[in-house]
């Protein structure tokens, strides 16, 4: 499993966060090394042994962490990412590509067609355990940041469309009011300044190029 003698001489779990890992290899040994090695009492970890098995447990299941060897039959990782990539459902998945291939070729289309981080074998499986934690932590700060964005988002929805309904129904009473004394037309263009600014401060910013990925 994933543990090793610590300083003091205790074991410890590198995955020790709840997880859910596919690891995706055409080699029979390698995926059972996967199960041992990667295993811990909160990660779980299902196997594949090609590119369609991978996208129909995906289909199946949710996973946190992919890990995908790029050498295999029936559709190997190349286009097995590319198909991830191109699912909403997926589009953020990690997904650690674990090969044999370290030529530059492989390395830039792996990473071209969406890889999220590159191990070459033969797996040091407590590096690939350490990477996995990082990965996986990283893209849960990823979602929650999401989630917040688009909490922001709806609430400042509400606001405006407060504003605009409140704009709406004082258009009426303004152009009375502005008909009136001079003091009430005072008061009158004061409100509709007010009203002119809270609108622009509850308006959200234009969001950068590419922020949302």
């Amino acid at each position: 499993m994933s543990l090793e003698a610590g300083a003091a001489g205790s074991f410890f779990y590198v995955l020790e966060d709840p997880i859910r890992i596919l690891f995706v290899d055409d080699d029979p040994i390698m995926r059972e090394f996967a199960v041992v090695h990667l295993s811990t009492e909160t990660a779980k970890v299902s196997v594949g042994a090609d590119g369609l098995e991978a996208l129909a447990a995906v289909e199946a299941e949710d996973f946190d962490v992919v890990l995908l060897d790029l050498e295999m039959p029936n559709m190997d990782g190349f286009e097995a990412l590319a198909r991830l990539r191109a699912d909403e459902r997926t589009r953020r998945l990690p997904v650690i590509v674990v090969t044999g291939r370290e030529d530059v070729a492989a390395v830039d289309r792996a990473f071209q067609a969406g890889a999220t981080s590159f191990l070459v074998k033969p797996i040091n499986w407590r590096l690939l355990s350490y990477q996995v934690r990082y990965v996986h932590r990283t893209w849960r700060t990823e979602q929650a940041l999401l989630r917040q964005r688009a909490r922001a988002r709806g609430e400042a929805h509400r606001v405006q469309e407060a504003l605009r309904r409140l704009a709406h129904r004082g258009a009426g009473l303004l152009e009375q009011a502005m008909q009136g004394p001079p003091d009430i037309r005072r008061m009158a263009g004061e409100y509709a300044r007010l009203l002119e600014e809270a609108a622009g401060a509850a308006h959200p910013a234009e969001a950068e190029p590419g922020e949302d990925g």
